[in-house]
């Protein structure tokens, strides 16, 4: 008999401490599709209490803030699953891995954007289930919610909110974008700020990320000048327009897209749009409305070194000048002068010039603010002490066109009542104008583009308001939103082409001359090729060294709308002096020296440093969870 009640003593203390499901109480998690839940849960949290004095219950309940709203309640619902998994007949279920995955597929660049990394509780492979092990979808309250609402007749439509975002934001929204139209756009970094900060471009392509055969590649930069945010704005707005649109069945994006390879940088200086910002922000006062001029005229337009990037390029425009006499002098590809990389190159320009380097880009715009105008190179005077002078590039014609393009399509820029700022002298009321004749100045990042690549870039300056009030962000994109598609649409104009040898494989680097333009181009890797040019007939000539010469005569229609298509195929010859010389100017040096003494590197790696120990802080949300209960949570900063 005592042995008896013994066993029946155990038996009952055994079935008072086995797990039971019992009701869930956490006020962030009382939506899920279920009611009971387990403790011990899946991270191991034995009460409810210690559940919700953890950071991830701290997460959940602050994560909608953090994220702006977006990703919610997917990612609070996708938590509560973790720390209040579903029970039924004293047993835990698991969630669904393939749920998991789905949230953070579409989510992942939210955390991204304010620099946090993805929660480790959220882990799909460590905490979440396949179906045929068995388990729920913890979105299933939220999925019958949306059908119900879906079902609701909408009209389709683009949603852009004109507001300011600050750089988080703005990388939040690429990643978003790229992210809600993966099989045509993506996002990459092309290098970090002096503050740090990813400068990052979207691009958009019916291939992304790949170089195809004969499609054109053009660029747009905003924010060079970082007080300067208009083009910011819009090139934000741009890429939101394109997704959406081609989604929509938009024939006139699809169409761009699929055959156009769009690279799209909305700031090149997010450490000045930061310090621009902040000042703009400080100085709103209506009363004080000189103070607020000044000052976005003046703060932020430099990187955090206080380096004029439009000013912070090789100059080669002096160095073609210097040359122009010399018999095969041609104004293109010239190299990068040793020199240069001696002086201090901001981080932001070395990005800039490595990406131009290595994508076949053939048309480009950057944006600034100031006035009304787009502003075509040279932008160095040809005389020295001429500030003002008419200074043209072997290409005048062609950049006319390529200026013209954007200014006619803008809703006011080319006419005759267009208000000019006339901060910088008379420019004329035709919307264009040669640079140097406007003002002369070098180091400019369109000169670079002619003389170093094959790319010909304009600048659009697009107004007087450097800094315009957000209620003023609207007008602006309507009145840019067709200029910026028709000048992508004109990437298209010219000829185009592929350079071969007798055995059918592309020639890479061969150039095509046009008779009357002291101004090659290259081809690029298989042997592809584009070449702006102006209606009429032109005489064209393709070489490369150990090849004849090709020559071809075409005749351009005015109102053609595509690109021609000129191919050469070269035989195999011995090099004649005369195309040697052409390849070898004396003491030119050679195209692919770049920064051949790693003063860059060098220079970058010690900057870095003491921007690494000058910023230790935290971002700017660890606040929420500094007095969190226990350990710190350190699993959510990101290890870059």
């Amino acid at each position: 008999n005592g042995e008896n009640i013994w066993n029946h003593r155990n038996h009952l203390a055994s079935e008072l401490t086995l797990p039971k499901c019992v009701d869930i109480m956490m006020n962030y998690c009382d939506d899920m599709s279920y009611t009971h839940t387990m403790f011990p849960n899946i991270l191991g949290h034995r009460t409810r209490e210690e559940a919700e004095l953890g950071p991830e219950y701290l997460l959940l309940s602050v994560v909608h803030n953090l994220l702006n709203g977006e990703c919610t309640p997917d990612i609070r619902m996708l938590g509560c699953s973790v720390l209040v998994p579903r029970c039924e007949k004293e047993k835990v279920l698991k969630p669904c891995r393939s749920t998991c995955e789905a949230v953070r597929k579409s989510c992942r660049h939210a955390f991204e954007g304010i620099e946090m990394a993805w929660p480790y509780f959220l882990d799909c492979d460590r905490f979440f289930v396949s179906d045929q092990e068995g388990c729920y979808d913890p979105l299933e309250g939220l999925r019958e919610d949306q059908a119900s609402i879906d079902n609701t007749p909408e009209e389709p439509h683009t949603v852009i909110q004109f507001s300011y975002q600050s750089n988080t934001q703005m990388n939040s929204i690429l990643k978003k974008t790229a992210a809600q139209c993966p099989e045509i756009a993506t996002t990459y970094s092309i290098g970090r700020s002096v503050q740090g900060k990813d400068l990052l471009v979207i691009e958009f392509s019916n291939n992304p990320g790949v170089h195809e055969l004969l499609e054109p590649e053009m660029k747009y930069i905003g924010n060079m000048h970082g007080n300067e945010v208009l083009g910011r704005q819009l090139l934000i707005y741009l890429t939101q327009y394109l997704c959406s649109e081609y989604l929509l069945g938009n024939q006139r994006i699809q169409s761009l897209i699929n055959t156009t390879r769009i690279h799209i940088l909305p700031s090149m200086n997010p450490d000045g749009y930061e310090l621009a910002a902040a000042e703009v922000q400080g100085t709103n006062d209506p009363e004080n409305e000189e103070a607020q001029n000044y000052y976005s005229w003046t703060l932020g337009r430099g990187n955090a070194q206080n380096i004029d990037l439009n000013r912070n390029f090789p100059d080669l425009t002096a160095v073609a000048y210097g040359r122009r006499r010399h018999r095969h002098f041609r104004s293109d590809h010239i190299p990068i002068p040793d020199a240069y990389w001696f002086d201090k190159v901001a981080p932001e320009t070395y990005a800039v010039m490595k990406w131009i380097r290595s994508i076949p880009f053939v048309l480009s715009a950057n944006f600034h603010g100031g006035e009304l105008v787009v502003s075509y190179p040279y932008d160095l005077s040809k005389h020295p002490l001429e500030e003002k002078m008419f200074s043209p590039t072997p290409d005048e014609q062609v950049f006319k066109q390529i200026a013209r393009t954007y200014a006619d399509a803008h809703a006011t820029m080319s006419g005759n009542n267009s208000e000019r700022c006339g901060n910088f002298g008379s420019i004329g009321q035709d919307g264009i104008i040669n640079g140097a004749k406007w003002y002369s100045f070098a180091g400019g990042m369109q000169d670079f583009n002619y003389l170093h690549t094959n790319c010909l870039e304009v600048t659009v300056e697009l107004g007087c308001d450097k800094f315009p009030a957000e209620e003023e962000l609207y007008t602006g994109w309507q009145d840019n939103k067709e200029a910026l598609l028709t000048f992508m649409e004109s990437v298209h104009r010219g000829i185009k082409g592929i350079v071969k040898d007798a055995d059918g494989n592309g020639i890479k680097g061969a150039r095509i001359s046009v008779r009357g333009i002291r101004h090659d181009i290259t081809t690029a890797e298989n042997g592809d090729y584009w070449r702006m040019l102006t209606a009429g007939i032109h005489i064209l000539t393709a070489s490369a060294p150990g090849y004849t010469r090709a020559m071809k005569k075409i005749h351009l229609p005015a109102r053609m709308q595509k690109a021609g298509r000129v191919d050469f195929v070269l035989q195999k010859a011995v090099v004649e002096p005369d195309i040697e010389e052409d390849y070898n100017i004396p003491s030119m040096g050679t195209y692919e020296r770049f920064d051949p003494y790693n003063q860059f590197e060098r220079y970058a790696i010690r900057e870095q440093n003491q921007n690494r120990e000058e910023r230790q802080e935290k971002p700017w949300w660890w606040s929420y969870f500094s007095r969190a209960h226990g350990s710190a949570p350190t699993w959510l900063l990101r290890i870059d």
